[in-house]
């Protein structure tokens, strides 16, 4: 049996074309993943930067020189070589900046010119197997052919994708998007090439069967892609799952030569060890998106789960096997004899199972259900183990020219006996200490975790013991334990009955779906906050007396999420009812209520900066990509007056969206805070049950819908009790345009809103909400903002105002004082259109509605603009339009 490890390298020299693109590719998106918080759409990015980007361009260059390899064929055209190469990057960086600033043209560009280059270099390939002799190793170079046919069917989809589809269509050609690229043009390249790389990495010989174990596997593996990629599309799901397990026995057909090689000679470099855990992910991923196809309810699951299992095909799979075979391919490339290329391989297997160890434990940690804070960490220190192979690639670099310059200065009898044992330490050093290295790389993992539990306030109970003598009730020795539940904003039980002088031990369980809850009793004891699906125990002490205990996050109390500890022989204790006074935590203790700094004839600072009231012009793109961030900050929302905000990226309102009939809006919503929240698009119909879902802090969701009906739509936090969390800051609007709206002079957007202030700097007072009693109404959330910052208008301008009542609670009748309005538009149907006769004083609003009104100033002054309901205009809901000639 011939040994697959004598293989040419690559044509010597640096052209830049072959040799810069992956570390560009792979430098831009350690920049992604550090800056991410603050880029648009950044998972997408950090995606598509490592396959289409890094992934891409290796395949291209690496696969042809394996084909030229095992075909014993030379390609004297470098030049056709360099175009295919510079037009796939080229292309590549044209999609990304198509799909982060939404110009569809760049898109299709970009797709056009990837997917020219990827034909040209299949059909190249095409030839060379025509021009060559036969070869054992032929199925290699047919699996890149066929390969090279996948990737342009899925920048088709992927185009049709950032154009924006019916929502109907969306989920179901994503996942063949996916499929098509990774299992496809990323899968059936890898299978090919492992046929000889696996067993020359090894340093072993191909095993018996193995060239045929390819080619029986090559056509299951891409007929399963197409019946996968194609059930996705039609919309069935048992396709899908077929495709998947077709793909998967295909899989096994191939990896049984690969065991047998591995078992002759086991995996003992980072090379190796990065190959072999990448197909393991590759293995595990696809299994758990077959029994999540089968076992969803509808295609909207299926994307949601698909997308968590994104990051792990992308990071788990693609991204160790690119590294590993890098590792060991890039020594071979650099060239420079034995004594290079083993300096090179020394320095990139540098801390090799600390590093393997490390992304993997990190990994599989990040996939189970673990507290956000545990899951970034180690989801860090995962990237950290693959993103130094970067600085090593520059050592190694550095050590192959070090090792050349030397050898071509030295005569080589007088040196290479020393340089070979100097390598061979330096191989052999690593070697002897990768168990050490394995248990460093797992014990960082670990540190990881307990950190993360450490300052994640839901993962561990800061239970105090009450066990002091309050009083004379004797201990009777005995400890009860008691299992409550939390769910659906109650406690189950919501009573407890103790005997006086028993222990208790409470065990809390959460087991909300998507909701934070915590345990806090009037004996000043805190089970800590709780994410979904965990568990604490909260030592109550010794029962002496009748117990009150409520959830403390904001509203939850109010809801009814209240637990009652009684004591058995004390039936004349008080049962206390909920207390509704200003503070959160549930104490009498009075509270300073920022309401009586409220001043309304108080003007802010002149550092001020008003709420910018001025529409945003409508963007001419179709689909609109947005992040949203749930922040939490402390504002002023008066003069002299602070609250604390739950706020989409820092504002209240949130973004602005504007849009027209039909566009497409994408929003991927990030839970920064530190409780549960979600978010409704008013202007979107679709079912709640999966966009609309509360995530806990540290995760995510993509929303998407598609703009049907003109008119200003609320959007909000959803989350309950929803009046808590509207009121505390989470709505804002989005503006679509009526077909036939026409231009005007100035175009201007106010939403009113009310606020229930609880002690400075604090959240909103429920009690106050519930009660429906706002200290203040409010236009774009600040006390009478645009009376010390007037809208400027000129006389005889048009002027459009889009108004939106977020409420929660009050109606709104706006007026503009010493106006009429010609033009009046209400809940996606004009009331009143110019030219007409007839003019309007007011446009009335209920809370959620929303419409526009226009009016001409017929000569200069200051207009005042309020809500008519007239107890509001006095307490902030009042403006000023300063009208110039």
């Amino acid at each position: 049996m011939s040994h697959p490890s004598r293989q040419p390298g690559p044509a010597r020299g640096f052209r830049p074309l072959r040799d810069l693109p992956v570390v560009g590719w792979l430098g831009a998106l350690v920049v992604v993943v550090v800056a991410h918080p603050f880029l648009p759409a950044p998972r997408w990015l950090m995606v598509h930067l490592l396959l289409l980007g890094a992934v891409s361009h290796a395949i291209l260059v690496w696969s042809r020189h394996f084909a030229e390899t095992l075909l014993r064929t030379v390609s004297a055209d470098r030049t056709a070589e360099s175009i295919r190469l510079g037009s796939l990057n080229a292309g590549a960086v044209l999609v990304v900046l198509g799909v982060v600033t939404e110009r569809w043209p760049l898109t299709v560009a970009g797709a056009t010119a990837v997917v020219t280059a990827v034909l040209w270099h299949g059909a190249a390939l095409v030839v060379a197997l025509r021009k060559a002799l036969p070869s054992r190793f032929d199925v290699t170079v047919r699996s890149y052919v066929t390969a090279a046919c996948f990737l342009p069917v899925g920048a088709l989809l992927g185009t049709l994708l950032a154009r924006g589809l019916p929502d109907l269509w969306h989920e179901r050609v994503k996942l063949a998007h996916a499929m098509v690229n990774l299992l496809g043009w990323v899968g059936l390249t890898v299978v090919g090439t492992l046929l000889t790389l696996w067993p020359t990495m090894l340093r072993t010989r191909l095993p018996d069967g193995a060239e045929q174990a390819t080619r029986r596997a090559l056509p299951l593996l891409a007929g399963s892609v197409l019946v996968a990629a194609g059930g996705a599309v039609v919309g069935t799901r048992v396709l899908v799952a077929l495709g998947l397990a077709g793909y998967l026995a295909g899989l096994g057909v191939v990896a049984l030569p690969m065991v047998k090689a591995a078992r002759g000679k086991p995996p003992s470099s980072y090379a190796t060890w990065s190959v072999l855990a990448g197909m393991v992910w590759l293995v595990c991923s696809l299994a758990s998106l077959a029994v999540t196809v089968v076992a969803s309810p509808s295609w909207r699951v299926v994307d949601d789960r698909f997308s968590a299992l994104t990051p792990l095909l992308s990071a788990g799979f693609g991204a160790q096997v690119l590294l590993g075979a890098l590792s060991y391919l890039v020594p071979v490339a650099l060239g420079g004899g034995p004594g290079a290329v083993r300096a090179a391989t020394s320095a990139l297997d540098r801390a090799a199972a600390f590093r393997v160890v490390l992304v993997n434990a990190g990994l599989l940690v990040a996939v189970l259900p673990v507290p956000s804070v545990v899951r970034v960490l180690c989801s860090m220190l995962a990237f950290g183990g693959m993103a130094a192979f970067l600085p090593l690639l520059v050592v190694a670099i550095r050590r192959s020219r070090q090792v050349r310059r030397h050898v071509s200065d030295t005569p080589v009898e007088a040196t290479a006996p020393g340089e070979a044992a100097s390598a061979r330490a330096r191989l052999e050093e690593p070697r002897r200490s990768a168990s050490g290295l394995a248990v460093a790389g797992l014990a960082a993992v670990v540190l990881a975790v307990a950190a993360g539990v450490a300052v994640d306030p839901g993962a561990v109970a800061t239970a105090r013991s009450a066990t002091e003598d309050r009083s004379q009730v004797p201990a009777t020795g005995r400890t009860v334990t008691a299992t409550v539940v939390a769910r659906d904003m109650r406690f189950s039980p919501s009573t407890l009955k103790v005997a006086a002088g028993d222990r208790l031990v409470i065990r809390l369980v959460n087991a909300d779906d998507d909701t934070v809850h915590d345990l806090v009793l009037d004996t000043g004891q805190d089970s800590g906050r709780l994410s979904p699906g965990e568990s604490t125990r909260l030592d109550v002490g010794v029962v002496e007396r009748s117990i009150d205990g409520w959830c403390s996050v904001l509203g939850h109390r109010q809801m009814g999420m209240v637990l009652r500890i009684r004591v058995t022989d004390d039936p004349g204790a008080p049962v206390h009812g909920d207390h509704h006074g200003t503070s959160t935590t549930g104490s009498s203790t009075h509270v300073e209520d920022a309401a009586e700094r409220l001043d309304f004839t108080a003007r802010p600072g002149r550092d001020f900066v008003p709420y910018d009231p001025v529409l945003p012009a409508v963007s001419e793109r179709r689909v609109h990509r947005h992040t949203f961030r749930v922040r939490e900050i402390e504002r002023e929302v008066a003069p002299g007056v602070t609250q604390r905000l739950w706020t989409f990226n820092g504002r209240m309102p949130g973004p602005v969206l504007h849009g027209k009939v039909g566009d497409v809006f994408e929003i991927t919503l990030v839970n920064d805070g530190t409780i549960g929240h979600s978010i409704d698009f008013h202007a979107g119909s679709l079912a709640p049950d999966k966009p609309m879902r509360t995530i806990p802090p540290g995760e995510s969701l993509v929303y998407r819908f598609r703009a049907t009906k003109a008119g200003v739509w609320m959007y909000h936090c959803a989350t309950m009790p929803m009046s808590a969390h509207i009121a505390n800051g989470l709505f804002g609007a989005v503006v679509i345009e009526p077909d036939d709206l026409p231009p005007v002079d100035r175009s201007f957007l106010l939403v009113q809103s009310e606020l229930y202030l609880g002690p400075p700097g604090g959240e909103v007072d429920v009690a106050k909400l519930r009660a429906e009693r706002p200290d203040a109404v409010v236009f774009n959330g600040y006390v009478n903002q645009y009376d010390a910052r007037p809208l400027r208008v000129r006389a005889g301008e048009r002027v459009r105002v889009w108004v939106l009542d977020a409420g929660p609670n009050r109606a709104t009748s706006f007026h503009v004082v010493g106006g009429q309005f010609d033009t009046v538009y209400a809940e996606g149907a004009y009331l009143l259109r110019s030219p007409s006769d007839g003019g309007s004083q007011s446009l009335a609003l209920a809370p959620a509605q929303g419409g526009f009104v226009e009016l001409i100033f017929p000569e200069p002054g200051h207009y005042p603009f309020v809500s008519h309901v007239m107890v509001d205009a006095e307490r902030g809901a009042h403006g000023v339009f300063e009208v110039a000639r």
